[in-house]
């Protein structure tokens, strides 16, 4: 039986498929490939991968409808790679379902790094609560938080935004996202509430609040809760 995680390259330019068939293959992935929206949802659909990497710009539908389309049954990881750059671009499709975004060209170190960080995501089940980032433990199940091995009290909006970001650890939440999660709909353009917040708990989790490395942030976009185990 084959073991090794499997990877959907979606994107129409052979280059770029070339480069990246030998740079996951190199690093013990399992490849497939499509050069077309259409053709890579049917190959998705008939032998779905551990993760997909999807170019927005195809020459058969925009990206954005594919992730779309795969969102409504396609619950793995998919990470965009795009030459498209601007904060609009990278929202939507964060928003859209997508767990990370990489501009084109990125670095193969880093883009390994993404797909390793969101297949941890991925692999982690309904029963694992316990979400720990360096000293940091956080029992989901419990609501209990604790650095190094005290207790940390939170209030109730300050315990939902961090909880928010634990169980989406090491993705991308777009800071619309979390207003509307945490704080409903009306509030998704009310930005400093989130900065109010992050900056509270960022004084009670982080070693040194002003360089954070658990709660960070994605300029211009949102927040990324790194779990480094």
């Amino acid at each position: 039986m084959n073991n090794k995680p499997s990877v959907l390259v979606i994107d129409d330019e052979s280059q770029i498929r070339k480069l990246l068939k030998i740079t996951l293959s190199n690093a013990g992935y399992v490849v497939s490939e499509a050069a077309l929206g259409k053709e890579g949802y049917q190959v998705a659909a008939m032998h779905p991968p551990d993760i997909i990497l999807l170019d927005l710009g195809l020459p058969d539908v925009d990206g954005k409808e594919i992730l779309k389309q795969l969102r409504s049954w396609f619950s793995s990881p998919v990470i965009i790679l795009s030459v498209r750059e601007s904060e609009e671009e990278i929202i939507a499709a964060l928003d859209s379902g997508a767990n990370d975004y990489l501009v084109k060209p990125f670095r193969t170190g880093e883009l390994l790094a993404r797909i390793r960080s969101s297949l941890r995501q991925s692999n982690m089940t309904e029963q694992n609560q316990i979400i720990q980032s360096y000293d940091l433990v956080i029992d989901l199940d419990a609501r209990i938080v604790r650095k190094n091995n005290e207790h940390i009290k939170f209030t109730a909006t300050e315990y939902a935004l961090l909880s928010l970001m634990a169980r989406n650890c090491n993705k991308v939440l777009t800071h619309p996202y979390i207003l509307k999660e945490v704080w409903g709909p009306s509030f998704i353009d009310q930005a400093q509430y989130l900065r109010v917040f992050v900056g509270q708990i960022r004084k009670k989790i982080e070693d040194d609040p002003n360089h954070p490395k658990i709660l960070i942030t994605e300029p211009a976009i949102g927040y990324r809760f790194v779990r480094e185990d």
